[in-house]
């Protein structure tokens, strides 16, 4: 008799008798106690947790401890590490400021980030579940070109894309960064990988089968699937479109600017106050911080659903 067929034999004898449990049973509750144990974190863990989280925080720290004092402050060699109390003075320089335009600044970022956003998440989910569930020649080489075109620096199309937008007349205007930027290699790339392992092929062909279209299809098994993945596509995409400084810099005009090109005007003075410059930081990342707030709950689900699959 093998060594499982003489527990279970045991096992079976402890539940008609009413004994207790056996050496061998014990010690199998005891390694499952133990591995339960063994997976908690260890105080080195959290250590190295709240040194990251310390890091993180730090730079929002300086930047409120400088935007909140005055022009001497950074310069004061006993500068007080408690925020003093002039940060919503600061605040009320950058956006009264007539240079800046910072209201005007703020809408052209977000409306031009939203819209970045939407559109490579659209278009990224379009193509993932085409080059994932669609089967068609050239599928692989096609995909491999659009990952290959990653490896192209983007300051090697700046000058060609100045002299078509130029020729265009849309230089100046909002425009300009928007077309460019309505789709991602990386976004194709990131929703071809989760919708291949999200979406089982059976679903697909059970939908074809009762009748559904290919657009239908991928609009009711496709976009709910890839949500959580979108979701965190659409986040990333927002940030990096609303920190975009190197092509609105080049294309747009001085009095229709994104934010981040505004608050360079901050610096563009023989002298610079950094309480000022460091205030307006401040203002441009509070919008991002209530994103994350937002939806964070579906960058996490997106993170984890993505491990799981993965």
């Amino acid at each position: 008799m093998s060594v499982i067929d003489k527990t279970d034999a045991a096992d079976r004898t402890d539940s008609q008798t009413g004994r207790k449990a056996p050496a061998a049973r014990a010690g199998r509750v005891g390694r499952k106690t133990r591995h339960v144990r063994g997976s908690r974190p260890g105080w080195v863990v959290y250590a190295l947790l709240g040194i990251v989280l310390l890091g993180s925080v730090f730079p929002f720290y300086w930047s409120f401890l400088i935007g909140s004092g005055d022009a001497y402050t950074l310069r004061d060699p006993n500068m007080s590490w408690i925020p003093g109390g002039n940060f919503w003075q600061n605040a009320l320089a950058v956006m009264n400021d007539p240079a800046v335009n910072f209201w005007r600044a703020l809408w052209n970022s977000i409306y031009t980030s939203a819209l970045i956003a939407a559109s490579v998440v659209f278009f990224s989910t379009l193509a993932g579940w085409a080059f994932a569930k669609l089967k068609f020649r050239g599928r692989g080489w096609l995909l491999a070109f659009v990952v290959g075109t990653m490896a192209v620096p983007t300051q090697l199309g700046v000058v060609p894309l100045y002299v078509l937008f130029s020729e265009l007349g849309w230089t100046g205007s909002t425009g300009a960064i928007i077309i460019p930027a309505l789709t991602s290699a990386f976004g194709v790339f990131w929703m071809t990988q989760y919708l291949g392992q999200a979406v089982p092929d059976e679903l697909i062909e059970a939908a074809r089968m009762d009748g559904a279209s290919s657009f239908r299809t991928f609009w009711t098994i496709g976009v709910p699937a890839a949500r959580p993945a979108a979701a965190m596509l659409g986040l990333f995409t927002f940030v990096s479109a609303w920190n975009n400084f190197f092509w609105p810099f080049i294309v747009l005009d001085r009095q229709d600017p994104t934010l981040p090109v505004a608050l360079s005007l901050l610096q563009s003075n023989h002298f610079v106050d950094y309480s000022i410059v460091l205030a307006g930081v401040l203002l441009s990342t509070i919008p991002l911080l209530l994103l994350f707030v937002v939806a964070g709950r579906q960058l996490v689900s997106g993170i984890m659903q993505g491990a799981v699959k993965g």
